[in-house]
């Protein structure tokens, strides 16, 4: 995991998320991303078969994003192995995103984005 991940990933997050697509498809898949986990969670308390459908809505959540994050100019920064996607990936629906959109990130990047940026 990285050092600092909340602050690094915040800090490299606008350029990244600059094309209205993108945009939309994180404003989609986030919740998507966030009901699977939350599925798969409360699955020992509820039902078992909330495990393969959370597992489903999170995998349709980061093939959409990944297809959203071809679109920008600026690529994503690669994963240095798969501690750093897992923590990469959580931290960014559960915090990353919610604080983007909350700290104006989002709406600042849509509006940029309608200029020609």
């Amino acid at each position: 995991m990285r050092d600092r991940l909340l602050s690094w990933q915040f800090e490299n997050y606008p350029p990244g998320h600059a094309n209205r697509v993108n945009l939309l498809v994180h404003l989609v898949t986030v919740p998507v991303f966030i009901f699977g986990t939350l599925l798969i969670v409360s699955a020992p308390w509820t039902s078992l078969w909330r495990v393969p459908v959370g597992l489903v809505n999170m995998f349709f959540a980061v093939i959409a994003q990944g297809q959203g994050h071809a679109r920008e100019k600026v690529g994503a920064i690669p994963f240095t192995g798969p501690v750093d996607v897992v923590s990469r990936l959580f931290v960014e629906q559960w915090i990353t995103f919610p604080r983007f959109v909350l700290s104006g990130g989002f709406a600042r990047s849509w509006r940029a984005a309608g200029e020609g940026r």
